[in-house]
């Protein structure tokens, strides 16, 4: 199984003249994250892209190459392309660029996004929502397969014999279909062949198994190999040296981030009751020692059928770059060493 980090590329806003600093400085701690994650020996690492004040992953491709730069083996993705508000033929290029200054250690998954700021940014209708989506994952694929592409759509002009470059080292480029909990999502990356990268940010993790079910079963029908069939996890997590000090350095600041998001999207704010149930054995968060996170990474594999890749996300606790190094540390050297002997 692959292990690796996702990361929003959080940072804190303030109306004083030390915002710039705070970005400054979150940036470069992310993208020592990243070189520090490569060290450890972890597989992959993700930069999300957001359209927020407190997020600085805008532009997640340019992060990525930043990292390119610094790091040696570590395989590097988004999660997620908000593909449905982007244009297609510049994802690829920038993936494809990323490609070529990484030595072939570029991926991206694509996926509709869980905010959703960025369709009126860019000009697009939230009532188009699936629409736009598929249609631009569509257009991916064929620029993906083909150096020259013939294409017309609903939401972009038509390309009429139009070659399109750089193309990757890497043939093809991996692209990941990241979803939510909607079955047409599921059932769509099944046809399509595409990995998956499910995120399970709460409730119990096992309730995801007839959707990646499902996901199985439309791949076998459209006649692929189970090893195309990869499924992912994106869960919260923070691993320190026992659990009540992973507790201890988790809970206020996931408390306060979630609290906060709650309140645009009418949840009740979050208690320690909540919390102790998510870190149960059936809850979706991954907190506590190595030991124990190694465990329940095994136990929701089993649950749903076998995972290839477990992407930890551990920047929503406004945790100091030292713990977040630490954790980073614990999962390459005692995690994924449990879960993969």
């Amino acid at each position: 199984m692959e292990i690796g980090i996702d990361s929003f590329a959080a940072t804190s806003f303030s109306n004083d003249k030390n915002s710039a600093i705070n970005s400054t400085e979150a940036m470069a701690n992310l993208l020592e994250r990243i070189e520090h994650a490569d060290k450890a020996g972890l597989d992959v690492f993700g930069i999300g892209e957001h359209h927020r004040k407190e997020f600085l992953d805008s532009a997640p491709t340019i992060i990525l190459a930043a990292a390119a730069a610094r790091t040696k083996r570590i395989r590097l993705t988004s999660a997620v392309t908000v593909l449905s508000a982007a244009d297609p033929v510049r994802v690829f290029q920038n993936f494809a660029t990323l490609d070529l200054i990484s030595n072939g250690r570029a991926e991206m998954v694509v996926g509709r996004g869980s905010f959703t700021e960025s369709f009126p940014l860019f000009g697009f209708n939230i009532q188009d929502y699936d629409d736009l989506f598929a249609e631009k994952l569509d257009l991916l694929l064929n620029i993906r397969a083909n150096e020259t592409v013939n294409w017309s759509g609903k939401f972009r002009p038509a390309l009429h014999n139009q070659a399109i470059y750089p193309r990757p080292l890497q043939h093809p480029i991996p692209i990941w279909l990241g979803v939510g909990g909607t079955p047409e999502s599921f059932v769509r990356a099944g046809m399509l062949g595409l990995p998956l990268m499910v995120a399970i940010i709460g409730g119990e993790t096992h309730r995801f198994r007839p959707l990646i079910d499902l996901y199985r079963q439309a791949g076998k029908e459209a006649g692929h190999l189970p090893e195309q069939l990869k499924v992912g996890l994106h869960s919260l997590g923070y691993v320190a040296n026992t659990k009540q000090e992973a507790i201890n350095d988790f809970f206020p600041g996931y408390a306060e981030t979630f609290t906060r998001i709650g309140k645009e999207r009418g949840w009740p704010p979050v208690t320690m009751a909540q919390f102790n149930a998510q870190i149960g054995p059936l809850g979706a968060l991954l907190v506590g020692s190595p030991e124990e996170v190694a465990a329940k990474i095994l136990q929701h594999s089993n649950a749903l059928g076998g995972i290839s890749r477990l992407s930890f996300q551990m920047d929503n606790a406004a945790l100091p770059q030292a713990k977040l190094l630490k954790s980073i540390e614990l999962i390459g050297t005692r995690v994924a060493k449990i879960i993969n002997g």
